[in-house]
């Protein structure tokens, strides 16, 4: 399904993720937080270039876990970064698949 972000025209599924890794920037980015009541800020910017690159290295959307051990950001900070569902939003907002699991 095709809609506009941004000003731009992207692909997207019925809940709203990005459906095309290559239509994703960082506007777009901005626009989707912005939907979901966030504000990104630098340290929002830093966990989702880190799920982004690590979706585009292992093919698969990254848990809270992995974006903690791996990208170095404590779970607690995650729900302050992304309150309620910090997992699914990460991924809306980084253009990737909602990850498994994910309601």
């Amino acid at each position: 399904m095709l809609t506009t972000i941004a000003g731009r025209t992207v692909h997207v599924n019925d809940e709203g993720f990005l459906t095309e890794y290559g239509e994703w920037d960082e506007d777009v980015a901005a626009e989707l937080a912005g939907d979901i009541g966030v504000t990104l800020g630098e340290e929002h910017l830093e966990v989702i270039r880190f799920v982004r690159d690590d979706f585009a290295a292992e093919g698969v959307t990254p848990t809270l876990r992995r974006i903690s051990t791996v990208g170095g950001v404590p779970l607690k900070r995650l729900f302050v970064l992304f309150p309620k569902k910090p997992a699914k939003k990460i991924a809306y907002v980084a253009g990737v698949p909602k990850p498994v699991g994910c309601v």
